[in-house]
């Protein structure tokens, strides 16, 4: 009936005629996340402006890429390389015709792209393509695809840049002191841009990039000996291995096993990444063990961090365990919180179809004073199956202690139920004596396509006494596409 998400929905609400709904971003399985890659160019760069004996060749080699010719793309590139060694596209050709092999798979075509990107090495270190780090990013995918493949000096390879992410680059001495030299003006925008630029844009090193992607291959190939090694890249503290860490929480993630979730635990706890420590939590809420829902509690309780605290509030929800649902009410009672985190494990709650968890927010409602918090009480009332949630609702509704945007809301959210037909909100129409409460009953039975429902909005359009409320329902009723509505309506204007 309901969509979960992988991000906790927010909750925001209208204020006429009818409260937004609480929409969370659709669930996905979470183990179908994709595996980093590592990334290297894969469409050539426009031709050079300036003329080139190897141009039309060119042109011909990346429209065959282009066009996902693999075969075509490496003869041609291959070409420029033999007919023209001197034009400016030779130093790429190598890395191109590579990539062209390394599309066309079997164990032949990658030991050629291998051999083309170490002869590029050897032969043209200051091609661009080495320059950007494609060269050694697709290398460190062939290399994978080798290993994988049985080629036992690929492994080799495949291990030693596996091994190179375990461990933190020695410290560069300390520079001499430098003579302060007069602060300019105003920084080149160039440079503005780059010490303004998000730290996340660091983690486009291309050594990253070779050593995640070796790391993957390697736990794809053998996972026993991988997981050492990414438990020595999360346990760095270096700045270095920011990226790193980040990519290794997730590859740790796929390889299910009891280590999995110590390891998970210990840098959900421990790392000083803020990044690190919430996909580590994450992650945690696809072991439903007693161990992970204990650590789960502790951090929604004890972390000071309100995205940490909503990412376990989350990692609970999605646990199957009696004991994880008592740990979000326990968090939803707590009024030293914020409403608004109180508030994100009351929607998780409504998500569940439990009797107690539907019991237990009834009960909740009626100690909360925040008016938000109600709300989102109500809307996760409105989202559960059990029996009780209908009845609750209609009495919110005509509870006068309440606010009467609360009671609109309540109208609002026992409309939204399966079970709530047409009829039953035509019933009890004249229980109520507020106009404002008649008014959103009005709307609510204007949004259910029954005939039960438009039944009432023409009696009400006849016979209510109050003018407001009968121009109300004829308003509804002409959004209507029942085809008695024209007659309803000639009707009314026919009426002295």
């Amino acid at each position: 009936m309901h969509a979960l998400g992988l991000i906790i929905a927010a909750a925001t609400f209208q204020a006429s005629p009818a409260p937004a709904l609480w929409t969370p971003v659709a669930r996905a399985d979470a183990r179908v996340a994709t595996v980093p890659r590592a990334r290297y160019a894969d469409t050539p760069p426009e031709p050079l402006q300036q003329p080139d004996p190897a141009d039309s060749l060119y042109r011909r080699a990346r429209q065959a890429l282009n066009r996902s010719s693999y075969h075509d793309a490496a003869t041609l590139f291959r070409d420029i390389r033999s007919r023209y060694p001197k034009s400016a596209y030779t130093p790429d050709a190598y890395y191109w015709e590579a990539y062209a092999q390394y599309r066309r798979g079997g164990q032949d075509a990658l030991r050629s792209a291998a051999g083309l990107l170490d002869e590029q090495r050897q032969r043209y270190p200051d091609a661009s393509t080495r320059k950007t780090g494609d060269a050694r990013s697709l290398e460190a995918r062939v290399q994978g695809e080798l290993a994988r493949r049985g080629d036992e000096g690929a492994a080799a390879v495949l291990a030693r840049d596996a091994s190179r992410a375990a461990t933190a680059p020695p410290a560069p001495p300390s520079p001499p002191a430098a003579v302060v030299a007069p602060a300019p003006r105003a920084a080149p925008a160039a440079l503005a841009r780059v010490r303004e630029r998000p730290q996340d844009d660091a983690c486009r090193d291309s050594e990253d990039d070779v050593q995640t992607a070796a790391l993957n291959a390697l736990m794809q190939m053998d996972s026993e000996r991988a997981i050492p090694i990414l438990k020595k890249v999360l346990a760095r503290r270096d700045d270095a291995s920011l990226c790193l860490r980040r990519k290794a929480v997730f590859l740790v993630s796929q390889h299910e096993d009891a280590g999995t979730e110590e390891i998970l635990l210990s840098t959900a706890r421990t790392d000083p990444d803020a990044e690190v420590r919430g996909q580590a939590v994450f992650w945690l809420s696809q072991v439903d063990s007693p161990r992970a829902t204990a650590a789960l509690d502790s951090i929604a309780t004890g972390s000071k961090d309100p995205e940490i605290q909503e990412k376990a509030i989350f990692a609970l929800s999605q646990q199957e365990s009696p004991e994880a649902r008592r740990a979000l009410r326990r968090f939803a009672e707590r009024s030293d919180i914020s409403d608004e985190l109180r508030g994100k494990a009351v929607f998780w709650l409504g998500q569940s179809d439990d009797p107690e968890n539907a019991a237990f927010l009834r009960t909740l409602f009626g100690r909360v004073k925040d008016e938000e918090l109600k709300e989102r009480i109500l809307f996760s009332i409105g989202q559960n199956d059990e029996a009780g949630s209908s009845k609750f609702l209609a009495e919110v509704a005509r509870n006068q202690a309440e606010s009467m945007e609360t009671r609109k809301k309540a109208i609002f959210w026992l409309g939204q139920r399966e079970e709530t037909t047409g009829a039953d909100l035509a019933s009890i129409y004249g229980t109520f004596a507020d106009r404002e409460i008649k008014e959103q009953l009005l709307f609510v039975l204007s949004q259910k396509d029954e005939k039960a429902a438009t039944d009432k909005l023409i009696d009400i359009a006849r016979r209510e006494p109050d003018k407001e409320l009968r121009k109300k329902a004829i308003f509804w009723l002409g959004q209507s596409d029942d085809p008695r509505v024209a007659d309803i309506l000639t009707e009314l204007l026919e009426k002295p």
